[in-house]
C-alpha cells in the first residue's frame, strides 16, 4: 500500500470516530475511550491510558475488565 493510500484510509477512518464517544483531545494527544477500545475489540498493546483489557496492553488480550475494578477511568 502506497503512502497516500495509507494516509487516505487513516483520513477516512477518522473521519467516522465521534469526538466525546470515541476519543477526545488532551494537551495535543488524542485519547481514546474505553467504549471506543470496547468497540475495537482487543487491546493494541500501545499502553492506552482506558485500556478496558486484561492483561492489560497486552497485544491481542480481549478480555474485558469489569468497569466496577476499573480505577483509572477519570481523565485526570
Amino acid at each position: 500500500m502506497s503512502n497516500n493510500e495509507l494516509l487516505k484510509a487513516l483520513k477516512e477512518k477518522m473521519q467516522r470516530l465521534d469526538a466525546g464517544a470515541d476519543f477526545y483531545w488532551e494537551g495535543g494527544f488524542m485519547v481514546f475511550t474505553r467504549a471506543y477500545h470496547l468497540q475495537r475489540g482487543s487491546c493494541c498493546g500501545t499502553g492506552c491510558r482506558h485500556c478496558p483489557y486484561t492483561p492489560k496492553w497486552n497485544k491481542g488480550a480481549t478480555t474485558v475488565v469489569s468497569t466496577e475494578s476499573v480505577s483509572d477511568l477519570s481523565t485526570d
